[in-house]
């Protein structure tokens, strides 16, 4: 499976998919239109080990809910990923058995070193 999750209106998204230079090969799915499934879910669950390393807790609804001040557990976690796109950390990119997530340097400079030895 190779998939990239996305949002459209994120600049930074924008920016890792031309510096990525995402191949057609690639399936784009842009998270605001086509939100998460819990099938999807659970198959990026299974490459990272946890709901908690797929949350975005730098997005406005973590906040405004005050999230980062409450104990919450792998369920908790889940249930907000399926509930709004805002909280799946971003960009995602899903190419066979491996998994990038995230927007940090050091992820997406692993990201591009990789698709450059595909």
């Amino acid at each position: 499976m190779r998939v990239l999750y996305y949002l459209n209106s994120c600049d930074t998204c924008k920016r890792i998919i031309k510096e990525l230079a995402i191949k057609e090969s690639i399936s784009q799915i842009e998270i605001k239109k086509n939100p998460l499934t819990s099938v999807q879910l659970e198959i990026l669950l299974e490459k990272v080990g946890s709901y908690e390393e797929l949350i975005n807790k730098r997005a406005q609804l973590y906040k405004q809910r005050n999230l980062k001040d409450r104990k919450l557990k792998e369920e908790d976690y889940k249930n907000l990923l399926l509930e709004h796109y805002t909280f799946l950390k971003r960009p995602i990119l899903l190419y066979d058995e491996h998994i990038f997530v995230g927007n940090s340097v050091k992820i997406i400079a692993q990201a591009k070193a990789f698709l450059n030895e595909q």
